[in-house]
């Protein structure tokens, strides 16, 4: 049997390239979120333990990033509207990003949640290989990956998504 071309397959690439958002869906409905330890800017380290039970939010971004940078001020929304219902938001720079860009982006935008560096890369490893930015994981409180976004996500979309989650614990 000849194999079918689809060209789709061509289009995704072109889409994230102009800025498009490709939701990978679900991730498997038992994929669980990996074991992480977050080290954060201040040099405290946050893990998987710490965030038990919470909707998690985990956003790969660099700061020389077009798309992250314009998603920046949606993630800080999303977190200041959903925090005090258990949910939190990890912001992963990568390992190419240099701390001290990270920290002074972190400052002057007034980051109200955690930003973590992944100096070696191992957390992008650990979460699936991640290498576009920005990618976005979302879990839910058993620890389950229950959305990843490649690029900018539908922040309407991910608002719904966040409710229904919530309203599950």
């Amino acid at each position: 049997m000849t194999p079918r071309w689809r060209p789709w397959l061509l289009t995704a690439p072109v889409w994230l390239a102009v800025g498009g958002s490709l939701s990978l869906g679900g991730c498997g409905a038992a994929e669980r979120a990996p074991q992480s330890t977050f080290r954060l800017l201040d040099g405290s380290t946050l893990t998987s333990a710490d965030l038990a039970g919470r909707v998690l939010l985990v956003n790969f971004w660099a700061t020389t990033c077009v798309s992250c940078v314009k998603e920046m001020p949606q993630l800080v929304e999303l977190h200041r509207r959903y925090h005090a219902r258990g949910f939190e938001t990890v912001a992963v720079a990568m390992s190419y990003d240099p701390p001290e860009w990270v920290a002074n982006f972190t400052r002057t935008r007034q980051l109200p949640f955690k930003v973590a560096l992944d100096t070696d890369g191992s957390l992008a490893r650990d979460w699936g290989e991640v290498k576009l930015t920005p990618t976005t994981y979302i879990v839910d409180r058993q620890g389950r990956i229950v959305k990843r976004y490649v690029g900018e996500p539908d922040f309407q979309a991910l608002a719904a998504l966040l409710e229904k989650l919530l309203a599950e614990g």
